[in-house]
């Protein structure tokens, strides 16, 4: 049963984990290869929104594997306490860039039609960059604390 349940922590965190790096990998080729950059932000959002379910529940699975081994000890369950409250923090601030910082930027999408043809000076897209920005350090923040997280469980099994 342990054995599973340790499976199950390191495929959950590494598979988030992976497909972050995924992600950053292949967003800037999309932005290359597909010449309008308006739909290209389409194919991007629907991919992140995919990552960030995918990330909830990975992360879900994550909490309730580490809650089941640290129930075995207390020894257990103080060397699962960091990593599980970094993948809490993960879910959290992944939560937080969904459903508020891209819901606002679809918002914004929505009622520019055209992120591109919309000028840098209107206040919308203005807005939209900011919030763009603030997505782009959320996405990193998690990624950096999976990273710390899947560390912290691998090396606690040492």
């Amino acid at each position: 049963m342990n054995t599973t349940l340790r499976f199950l922590q390191y495929f959950s965190l590494g598979a988030w984990v992976g497909s972050i790096f995924y992600f950053v990998a292949i967003t800037p080729g999309l932005f290359r290869v597909i010449p309008n950059q308006d739909t290209t932000g389409l194919v991007v959002e629907f991919a992140i929104t995919r990552l960030h379910t995918m990330g909830v529940v990975a992360g879900i699975i994550f909490l309730i594997a580490s809650a089941t081994l640290a129930m075995d000890s207390p020894a257990t369950a103080r060397r699962l306490s960091l990593p599980a409250a970094g993948v809490s923090t993960m879910i959290l601030l992944t939560i937080y860039s969904q459903h508020v910082i891209i819901s606002r930027m679809m918002d914004l999408r929505h009622e520019m039609v055209s992120v591109v043809a919309t000028p840098d000076s209107d206040p919308r897209h203005q807005e939209f960059d900011r919030l763009h920005s603030l997505s782009v350090d959320a996405e990193g923040a998690v990624l950096l604390i999976g990273f710390a997280s899947l560390f912290l469980t691998a090396r606690r099994d040492t």
